[in-house]
């Protein structure tokens, strides 16, 4: 059995409006070039931290470029603790052509 659930990008679009947080674990300039609105950049520096200040609790959707490696990570976060995981389907490149208006440029904080 998985710890994290796979979903659509019009589920994690509605996971969103309900206080769902968005992970991106691709490389920081593809991130750069374009992410999901809103959505974090997440790697092994930033990663300890995240952890850290969390709500465990809060609905986490973990995203990459095709959503293959966004599951490996989904289930590596479901394990460090978090309640409500999921992985996107498609991925970032699928988001970017159900949500063209949702994305946005520039390098993660």
């Amino acid at each position: 059995m998985t710890d994290f659930k796979r979903i659509s990008p019009e589920q994690a679009q509605a996971l969103r409006s309900q206080g769902g947080v968005v992970v991106d674990i691709r490389d920081t300039h593809s991130y750069a070039n374009g992410h999901i609105a809103g959505s974090s950049h997440l790697d092994n520096h930033s990663l300890p931290d995240f952890i850290a200040a969390a709500d465990l609790d809060q609905p986490l959707i973990v995203t990459c470029y095709h959503g293959h490696s966004s599951q490996s990570a989904a289930a590596y976060l479901a394990h460090q603790g978090f309640s409500d995981v999921y992985s996107l389907d498609g991925g970032f490149e699928l988001w970017r052509q159900t949500y063209p208006d949702q994305v946005e440029t520039g390098e993660p904080t």
